[in-house]
């Protein structure tokens, strides 16, 4: 298309015209558009030049034309028959996660590993298949080598070549993370001046212990050997390095080694190390009291010493965080005033009080910061209360035998007592509240703990704290959306593989997170992936057989390709698989 201008003795006329050959073969041209004349063009351009407002106009049309393309005529055959083991629906969702996985060099890691050993497999085609799979079709190793068959480009693999390839991952386990780190600072600044640890275990569908697989405290409560993962991540909530231990290890000293390898292997000296007080040994203090290290960590108000359990509950001597003026900066408040009249209540909901004080036990030195908060007093009520109604719901029901229950099930409020018809203790059995467990758990709601060695203004500290929840959130990801667990592979090196591969899969995850900025769910996120397919329409074209969304969108524009055009033909495609590896 181009612009002509039609002058005549009283106006000049705009208009957009296109050559094309008529039905002879002779070059014509005929009117698309017509702009107006000089004046209402002039209008239409809001004072730029004319002739320059036209001729950007038609570019973009151009530019709208190219992108659009040509209608595609595909004829098909009411009577014939598909092909026969032809597949034609495929995932394209998966190439997102290719873009990433390339960005962060897992490719070339492949390729440096492959030639330190002798195997012709593709190890790169196993690990991103590997990698992918676990996202958007989680299952066994098996599953997922005939799964990666659903993605658009064929896996470079036998499925007998996965097993050897997880030996392999699981010798380089730390090459791979050291690397790993190393490239992503290319693509993203990574905040490590603070550090989250945490751990969890994944379960077995065995019953006995062999190797790694060892009987411990499980986090669901299953009867099954378990292993344990440790988990450390940046303060932007980025997965930086993980471990796996047996499952019957002290979770307190599986910090230190893993910690240690990040000093070592990540060429990182100066963070502050943020964990929950299961793994806030007096010796992880100590570990990360020296250099240029410093930690956080929440400190059970219950489990503290009887004069400092009484200090932190005293009423007396709160100061209010981010004080509103310098009369609220300056002033003491007694937290038992907060709540003297409804009016009272309001305005100090939403707000949290703090005090502070050194300790020094068994040779180190903390701060500790105890927090109050209306709201957080309310939340612990909401969870007690309702598992006491649970509590008397089963009371009504008659429970048939109660164990020994932990500090979080409810079956704890339940009170047993054996007795006679005369009263005495005896084999009778009767059930009732415990009124003593309720009014000592009461005394605790809404403070929290916190242990530091950091000088650093309160606010910040509880706020560093508070972000502990995105490493929860993490396993929670890799349990319930990457179905990382039960694990059904067997040996040590092919566990130690897996749990590589699924940690992989979260750091591409985030990646992907990170870059859509848009808050969507990760449920959102995964099920699109998943549901973005292809249907062959043809030998040579493809076509979108998913629903365009606003996350579609978010991603073909973050991701600078789109999969979203009525048709596609295979040249087409080759360009964006390239762009998707570059």
């Amino acid at each position: 298309m181009r612009l002509s201008i039609v002058t005549s003795p009283n106006a000049k006329q705009f208009y957009v015209i296109k050559s094309y050959r008529d039905k002879n073969g002779k070059n014509t041209s005929k009117i698309v558009k017509k702009l107006g004349n000089e004046d209402e063009v002039l209008k239409k351009s809001k004072g730029k030049d004319p002739v320059e407002w036209a001729k950007n106009y038609i570019l973009e049309l151009n530019e709208e034309e190219k992108a659009t393309g040509v209608p595609v005529l595909i004829t098909k055959y009411p009577n014939k028959l598909i092909e026969k083991d032809s597949p034609n629906c495929f995932n394209i969702g998966y190439l997102f996660l290719q873009k990433i996985y390339h960005e962060l060099g897992l490719h070339k890691i492949c390729t440096e590993i492959s030639e330190n050993y002798k195997f012709k497999y593709d190890l790169n085609s196993i690990l991103s298949r590997l990698v992918y799979g676990r996202i958007i079709f989680p299952s066994s190793k098996l599953s997922t080598s005939k799964l990666s068959e659903k993605f658009i480009e064929q896996p470079n693999f036998r499925w007998f070549d996965v097993y050897p390839a997880l030996g392999v991952i699981s010798k380089e386990v730390d090459f791979i993370q050291s690397e790993l780190y190393n490239n992503s600072l290319t693509i993203s600044k990574r905040n490590t001046s603070i550090l989250y640890y945490d751990l969890t275990n994944y379960f077995f569908e065995i019953e006995e212990e062999e190797g790694l697989k060892k009987y411990g405290k499980s986090k669901e409560h299953r009867p099954n050997p378990i292993v344990q993962m440790g988990l450390f991540m940046d303060g932007d909530g980025m997965p930086l390095a993980f471990c796996i231990n047996p499952g019957n290890t002290n979770e307190q000293i599986t910090l230190r080694p893993l910690e240690q390898k990040i000093l070592d292997d990540f060429k990182l000296s100066k963070f502050i190390v943020c964990t929950d007080a299961g793994l806030a040994s007096d010796a992880n203090r100590k570990f990360n009291d020296k250099d240029d290290r410093a930690f956080i960590t929440t400190q059970s108000v219950k489990k503290l010493k009887g004069f400092l359990k009484e200090w932190s509950l005293s009423p007396n001597g709160w100061h209010i965080s981010e004080p509103k003026s310098k009369t609220e900066k300056d002033k003491i408040y007694n937290i038992n005033e907060l709540e003297k009249t409804e009016e009272l209540r309001e305005l100090y909901k939403d707000r949290t009080f703090y005090k502070e004080r050194w300790i020094k036990e068994t040779g180190l030195e903390q701060r500790l910061i105890v927090t109050y908060s209306i709201k957080y007093k309310d939340y612990h009520r909401k969870i007690r209360d309702a598992q006491i109604e649970r509590a008397v719901k089963l009371i009504a029901k008659g429970p048939d035998k109660l164990g020994k229950a932990n500090q979080n099930d409810f079956k704890r409020f339940i009170a047993k007592t054996n007795y006679t018809d005369d009263g005495e203790v005896a084999e009778n059995v009767k059930y009732s509240i415990n009124s003593d467990i309720i009014a000592n758990e009461e005394k605790f709601d809404g403070f929290y703990g916190v242990c530091t060695n950091l000088e650093d203004d309160i606010e910040g500290i509880v706020k560093i704290n508070r972000r502990r929840w995105e490493i929860e959130e993490s396993f929670r990801i890799m349990k319930s959306e990457f179905k990382a667990h039960p694990v059904y592979v067997k040996r040590d090196d092919r566990i130690k593989a897996h749990f590589t591969t699924c940690f992989l899969a979260l750091v591409v995850y985030r990646f992907l997170e990170k870059r859509l900025e848009e808050k969507f769910t990760s449920s959102e996120i995964i099920d699109t992936l998943r549901e973005m397919t292809f249907f062959k329409s043809s030998e040579d074209s493809y076509e979108p057989s998913y629903t365009r969304t606003d996350l579609t969108d978010a991603l073909h524009e973050k991701f600078e390709f789109r999969t979203d055009y009525q048709i596609f033909n295979m040249s087409t495609m080759k360009k964006i698989f390239r762009k998707t590896k570059n």
